[in-house]
Formats: C-alpha cells, sequence, structure tokens
C-alpha cells in the first residue's frame, strides 16, 4: 500500500500523533472532537416520496415538517426541537453556502477553517461534529474516506435548496448511525407550475465573482427542477501573519466551486409516482497547510499552498406507491454517493482519498386512522474505502414508529434495530410527546432517547506504521442518552418566546490511547462527555412588513474524564435576526451573532487549552426589485469588520462588500 502523509492541525482534545493520510482533511480535526478524554409547502426527507410529500404538505395551512417522524406533520405537533431556514430566509440574507445558513441555528456551533470553502464543522448540543447526520433529499453524505466520517459543510451552496430543517438531540431511534447530537435535512426545490428561470451574477470583496442559473416547472405529469452553480472566492486572508515565518508571506485561499443539481419526477398512475435527486460538484481549493520539521518538532504555516481537487456525486432514485384508498403509502429508494480528492501538499506531495456509499431503503406509512399513523422501515447500506486503503462496512437496519395526536395531544414513539457486519448490532430508541392548551395557546414538550455513531473504516482499518499509529478492528460504537424538555408560549398575538433543556451522556468515545511500553498509539473506547444547556427565543411581527428574532443558546460541554471543558463549544451564543419589507419592491435584513469565548487548542496543537476570545458580527442585506424581471441586491458581511479566529490558528473574513443582479422570467 502506497501511502503519503501530512501533518494535519491539532484536533481538539486527540493525544498521540496526528497523521492523514491526505491533505484534503486539514482542518476538519481542527473542528472535530475525537474524545480524548453533532400554508406552507414541504418536499420530501430521507424515506418520504417527493410528491407524496408535498401533496400531504400541500393540504395543510400550517407549517409542515418531515424531518422530526419521517412523515409531513404540522410543526405544531412536534415535540423535537427542529429549526426550519427557509429558501426565502436564505434569499433576504443572500446566504451563499449552508454554512452560513447554520451559524445562526440555535444549538449550533459552526467551526470552519477561514474563509469559503475551509474545512467546516458543525458541532451540535456540544456533540462531536460527527456526531450529526446529514441529508440531502434523502441521501446520507457523509464521507466514508474521511477518517471521522463527517461531512463538510463548507463547500455546500445554496442555489437549490427549498428548507433546511435542523433536527436536535439524539435521533438513531429513526436514523440509525450518526445522529447523536441531531438530523440536518436539506430540501431541494421541486419544479411546478409552468417552467421558470432564475439566475443571478454577483461580485465583491476577497475576488468573489458567482454566477447561478436554474430552471424548474412542469408539465402534464412530469415535473422538474434544475440548477447550476458556480462559487469563487480567490483570494481569502486565512494565516494570521504572527504564525508565519520572518520574510514568509502569506498566500491567500482560493475556492472555486462548481455545482450541478436536478430533482425530477414523474407520476405514472394517480398513485404511482417515480423521481430521481442527483448532485455532482467539482471543487478547487488552495490552502495553507502546515510543514513539519521532523529535527525541531516545530510546525508552523507553510510557504507554498495545497491544492486539493475534489470530484463528487450523490444521487438517488426512488418510487412512490399509494394503496388501499390512501391507507398505506409506499417508498422504495436505491443511492449512491462517490467523492474522489486528490490533494498535492509540497511537503508529502500527491495524495487520494476516495469513498463510496451504496443504500437501498424502503418506509411504509400506514394510516390506521385520523391522528394515527403507523411508520415501518428497513435499510441497506454498505460503505467502501478505495483510496488510499480498500476497506469495506455493511449495516442492514428496521425501524418501527407510531406517532398519534389525540385532542391536545400530540407524541411519536419510535424503535431501531441496526446490524453491523463487525460490531454486531444495537438497539436505539425515542419517544416524543406534546401537549397543547387551547385557552393560552401554551406547547408543553419533552423527548427522551438514544443515539450511536459506529467507528469509521479509518479507525477500524487504517494504520500508520511510519508513525507507530494503528487502528483497532474491534472498537465498539459510541454510545449516548439524551432528554430534553421545554414550551412556547404566545404572549401577544404578535410575541411568541420558548425554551427548552436539554441533558446527554455520551459513553465509548472512540479515543487514540499511547502505550508507554511499545510506543504504540491505537483506538480505544474509552472517552465519557456530558452536554447540557438551554435554547431560548423570542420573535416579534413588530409590523406586517417587520418581524424580528432573538435567540440565546447556552451550552456546557464536559470531558468526564478530565473533568474539563471540550474543546471548541462555546458555553453563550445570541443571534437578532430582523427583516423588513420596506415596500412591495425593496426588502432590508439584518443580522447579528454573538459567540462567547471557549477552550480551544493553538494551530500546531502545542499549547492546549487556550482561552479563545469570542467575537460579534453584523451583516446586512438590500434587495429592490427594479421590475418584475430584475432584481439589483448587494450585502456587507462583518460591518464592524472583527478580525476573529475560529478556530484558533484560522483567521475569518474581515469586512466585506458584495452586489449583484438577479433574473427570473
Amino acid at each position: 500500500m502506497n501511502q503519503r502523509f501530512c501533518r494535519e492541525p491539532a484536533p481538539a482534545g486527540v493525544a498521540g500523533p496526528r497523521f492523514v493520510s491526505s491533505p484534503r482533511v486539514q482542518g476538519l480535526a481542527a473542528g472535530t472532537l475525537i474524545a480524548a478524554v453533532a400554508g406552507v409547502a414541504v418536499a420530501a426527507d430521507a424515506a418520504v416520496p417527493a410528491s407524496g410529500a408535498d401533496a400531504a404538505a400541500t393540504q395543510s395551512p400550517e407549517t409542515v415538517v418531515v424531518t422530526a417522524t419521517r412523515v409531513a406533520t404540522p410543526q405544531q405537533e412536534i415535540a423535537s426541537s427542529l429549526t426550519v431556514v427557509t429558501a426565502e430566509e436564505i434569499e433576504a440574507r443572500q446566504l451563499r453556502t449552508v454554512a452560513d445558513v447554520l451559524k445562526a441555528v440555535p444549538g449550533v456551533n459552526v467551526v470552519q477553517t477561514g474563509g469559503p470553502g475551509g474545512t467546516t464543522s458543525v458541532f451540535m448540543r456540544g456533540t462531536n461534529s460527527n456526531h450529526t447526520k446529514m441529508l440531502i433529499d434523502g441521501i446520507d453524505v457523509g464521507d466514508p474516506s474521511n477518517s471521522t466520517g463527517a461531512f463538510d459543510y463548507g463547500q455546500l451552496l445554496t442555489q437549490d435548496i427549498e428548507r433546511v430543517e435542523v433536527l436536535r438531540g439524539p435521533q438513531s431511534g429513526l436514523y440509525g448511525s450518526d445522529a447523536i447530537g441531531g438530523v440536518i435535512n436539506i430540501i431541494t426545490r421541486r419544479g411546478a407550475g409552468p417552467a421558470q428561470f432564475t439566475g443571478y451574477l454577483e461580485g465583491g470583496s476577497f475576488a468573489t465573482f458567482n454566477q447561478a442559473a436554474g430552471i424548474s416547472g412542469s408539465a402534464d405529469a412530469f415535473h422538474y427542477s434544475a440548477d447550476v452553480s458556480h462559487f469563487h472566492a480567490g483570494s481569502t486572508p486565512v494565516t494570521p501573519l504572527p504564525l508565519l515565518q520572518p520574510g514568509e508571506a502569506r498566500n491567500n485561499d482560493h475556492d472555486d466551486n462548481l455545482s450541478a443539481s436536478t430533482r425530477l419526477g414523474y407520476d405514472l398512475t394517480p398513485t404511482l409516482d417515480l423521481g430521481l435527486v442527483a448532485r455532482y460538484s467539482d471543487i478547487d481549493l488552495r490552502t495553507t497547510g502546515d510543514s513539519f520539521d521532523p529535527v525541531t518538532f516545530a510546525s508552523f504555516p507553510a510557504p507554498q499552498q495545497t491544492q486539493a481537487r475534489t470530484h463528487s456525486y450523490f444521487g438517488r432514485l426512488f418510487a412512490h406507491l399509494n394503496s388501499f384508498d390512501g391507507l398505506l403509502d409506499q417508498t422504495f429508494g436505491v443511492a449512491d454517493s462517490h467523492e474522489r480528492t486528490e490533494t498535492v501538499d509540497p511537503q508529502n506531495g500527491l495524495a487520494r482519498n476516495t469513498g463510496e456509499r451504496r443504500k437501498a431503503d424502503w418506509q411504509g406509512n400506514l394510516h390506521l386512522q385520523p391522528g394515527e399513523t403507523l411508520v415501518l422501515g428497513a435499510e441497506y447500506q454498505r460503505d467502501q474505502i478505495k483510496d488510499p486503503l480498500y476497506a469495506s462496512d455493511r449495516i442492514a437496519s428496521g425501524y418501527v414508529e407510531l406517532q398519534s395526536h389525540v385532542l391536545q395531544w400530540s407524541s411519536a414513539v419510535n424503535l431501531r434495530y441496526d446490524e453491523h457486519n463487525r460490531f454486531g448490532s444495537k438497539v436505539t430508541y425515542r419517544f416524543a410527546p406534546a401537549y397543547q392548551i387551547e385557552a393560552s395557546g401554551t406547547v408543553l414538550k419533552a423527548s427522551i432517547g438514544s443515539g450511536f455513531k459506529a467507528p469509521t473504516l479509518s479507525q477500524l482499518y487504517q494504520d500508520f506504521p511510519q508513525y507507530f499509529f494503528y487502528a483497532n478492528p474491534n472498537l465498539k460504537p459510541e454510545t449516548s442518552t439524551g432528554w430534553d424538555a421545554g414550551f412556547e408560549q404566545p404572549l401577544t398575538p404578535a410575541v411568541r418566546v420558548g425554551a427548552v433543556w436539554y441533558h446527554n451522556r455520551i459513553h465509548d468515545l472512540i479515543t487514540a490511547q499511547f502505550d508507554p511500553v511499545t510506543f504504540n498509539t491505537t483506538y480505544a473506547n474509552v472517552g465519557r462527555a456530558t452536554t447540557e444547556g438551554l435554547e431560548s427565543f423570542v420573535t416579534w411581527q413588530a409590523l406586517d412588513a417587520l418581524a424580528l428574532r432573538v435567540d440565546y443558546t447556552y451550552t456546557q460541554a464536559t470531558d468526564d474524564l478530565r473533568n474539563k471543558e471540550l474543546l471548541r463549544r462555546p458555553r453563550h451564543k445570541g443571534t437578532v435576526d430582523a427583516t423588513w419589507n420596506v415596500t412591495a419592491a425593496v426588502r432590508l435584513s439584518a443580522d447579528l451573532l454573538w459567540v462567547g469565548g471557549w477552550v480551544d487548542i493553538s494551530r500546531d496543537g502545542s499549547i492546549p487549552d487556550l482561552a479563545a476570545p469570542g467575537y460579534t458580527t453584523v451583516n446586512l442585506a438590500a434587495s429592490w426589485d427594479a421590475s418584475a424581471h430584475w432584481t439589483l441586491f448587494g450585502r456587507i458581511d462583518n460591518l464592524l469588520d472583527r478580525r476573529y479566529q475560529n478556530p484558533t490558528g484560522f483567521l475569518q473574513p474581515g469586512f466585506g462588500v458584495f452586489a449583484g443582479v438577479k433574473t427570473r422570467w
């Protein structure tokens, strides 16, 4: 096996050597804890067919969501903590990447190694960044070739997104492995009605030049949507100047992302329809990696850039059948994903990483009676690494859920069984009841559930004998149990408040362990952690055209073995969002993000338990419909020009101005 290695930035609390087979994962560990010690029409999620969910949702006057129960459900009946970000909100704030969308979501901390394209990790409710299940139109897009299996949110563009549903708390009872912290479900646009064309051009700071175009619509039984986006940020300063060697110039990051996606559907009969969703990305990323001196053991930003070229595609084909006059809804789907990255590092040369995932799934929704739905499902998944080694594993799963709504009571209870070819079986569950007091409008809600994270192929099979680092094929899954309880309350017709308290216990965390006798390091299930906190909000419809929302999140995440705070989990986070439709043609948006300090580690890993300072950013956006077909828009990011690092050793973009034009026909 011919492998090349580079030194990756020091992760959150990992002991032992930190060497990986490809520089492409640089920064991922910087956002990942390997415990050292995750009337609105809506499209479908993992097992809900596009047309089936859309049809159910459009019949309801309420906001309908699918991620919490895997069936279209009014959000008022959902007991789990769920945030929905719509296409309208994304457009009003002119957000170009999913990483930017998630920064304002309660209970979520986003860590990005620099500017656009930098490796981006998400910590949900204080859990690890690989403890969040990531879905795009029902496709599990976690990367099997990644050492932690986590998804990189930094390169996912927003052009085709209809909505983002962020479900918090242990969700393995429905979604299996990886859903310890929660689930993020991206639902893309579905075509309907006459053909519509949209496109935009945008330029601005950091040598930014973005373009996008899309077409959608329907004709008789056929509906379609197709989008192409090109995102280019050619010069983003990321490396802090004090880290550079004397006389060394800073190389700014370069990100070029070309993505295309489509969503197609065809109604064969009134009760049977077929669908296809697919996505392709070609990414050219140039970043400043780290050079390692084997004599002095010093690490510093490399004088030459690392270039990574990634080609990825995801696709899912599904069929939906409505039987027995609506008594039974069935969906069968097959999905395939492939990601290949070639990285050229000036110190280590060429490295390749290739991962594949194939999955078949079936779900049946049995509508027993009004307010009672029994959900049955089965899945089979195979993951593979093809470079820099060959390895694979398989997992077969089955789940059942009973969803009930009786008078003011709503509940969902589910049970899931997963059988892994390596570690055996795992049973997980979830129970989430809610009660609405009609007289006051109060909603009381709670949930309790369990989660697990299967060991990755790299942790099971990938050895680095040059550095005395070895995989462990006997690893068990990481596990968790967690609960939350809270309320939502309208104070006036225009003001609504809510809060939820959560608590999670995580066991058997996979940790790198050093043996002082053999000088070898390997993985073991020895870590434990506790995360708990508060998520609260206030919304105010100040005017018909002016809406405000304030969110505050408190997070306490502790390594139970060391009795210390987990790295890169800020205790405090607050957001303020305001949108104002000044006239029918003019819209303004403003958002403030405040993140308190956190515990971090230096970029080279030599200084642990650093006290990283917090930061505050303010963004403004405006648009003007100059005509029925043309819109002028502009935004200012980081209005106050705050210079901050998150994580430590990686600068975030300062003051930036962007403007462009959008057309629709």
